[in-house]
């Protein structure tokens, strides 16, 4: 399948991976309906493509009736959706003794409720369509546990059983789902992480060995891109020198 013309919405655009998927898939002439809470960011973005269909608007994830705007937007506009990215996430890094509440509830609103929020916001549209493909952004930590990122980890568990779900639930509908579950990427999601020692280390990690969000972006394309009768479920990305 062609990426030319189809309608994606992406959240998260602003930066990382999500920025990068915007450029890859506007290089390959999308209609894309872009989200985050930085415009003047989707606004830059935008303004590298002139000549691309692209439109901006401001979004926070963990806001449904901002998510479902961001939906109707694109309907409004191109009258359909082929593909919503949930993309948009945090990676607070703490050990459970710290008893960072305040972290998890915000890692469960962003990481959780976020692509709920988009799925609750798209499915009805791609139901009424009889077509449509879901991805998310989960992580190597939605599939492997590891120390000071047990919360996180149950977000993106929590991710992937939800699109799992998803996928058996409206496969009948020629729904789609992917998840695509990156190692250590170079992008902006250290900023989440409030405690400086891990925030140090994480960035070190990233420095040394990280991926590119260009990486990523280009196994979302190849996604979008499979053939209609087939259904790329998950996608695991590492960098070769990470240990986990």
């Amino acid at each position: 399948m062609s990426i030319e013309n189809k309608v994606v919405v992406i959240t998260g655009a602003s930066s990382g991976i999500g920025a990068a998927t915007t450029k890859e898939l506007a290089k390959n002439h999308a209609k894309l309906v872009i989200g985050a809470r930085r415009l003047d960011r989707l606004n830059d973005l935008k303004a590298e493509f002139p000549d691309e269909e692209i439109i901006t608007q401001k979004v926070d994830v963990t806001n449904f009736d901002e998510v479902q705007a961001l939906i109707d937007t694109a309907n409004e506009k191109f009258g359909r959706i082929d593909v919503l990215y949930n993309n948009a996430g945090i990676m607070p890094v703490n050990a459970l003794i710290n008893r960072a509440r305040d972290e998890w509830q915000q890692t469960l609103n962003v990481n959780v409720m976020g692509v709920l929020n988009g799925i609750a916001a798209v499915l009805p549209t791609m139901v009424k369509q009889k077509s449509g493909h879901v991805i998310a952004t989960d992580s190597v930590a939605g599939h492997v546990v590891v120390p000071t990122l047990a919360v996180y980890n149950g977000s993106k568990f929590a991710v992937r059983a939800i699109m799992e779900g998803l996928r058996q639930e409206q496969h009948q509908n020629n729904i789609r789902t992917t998840i695509v579950s990156p190692g250590s990427v170079s992008t902006e999601l250290y900023k989440s992480i409030n405690n400086p020692e891990n925030q140090k280390a994480e960035i070190n990690v990233e420095n040394q060995i990280g991926l590119s969000a260009e990486n990523i972006a280009k196994s979302v394309a190849f996604a979008i891109s499979s053939p209609a009768n087939m259904d790329v479920n998950e996608v695991i990305i590492r960098p070769i020198r990470q240990d986990v």
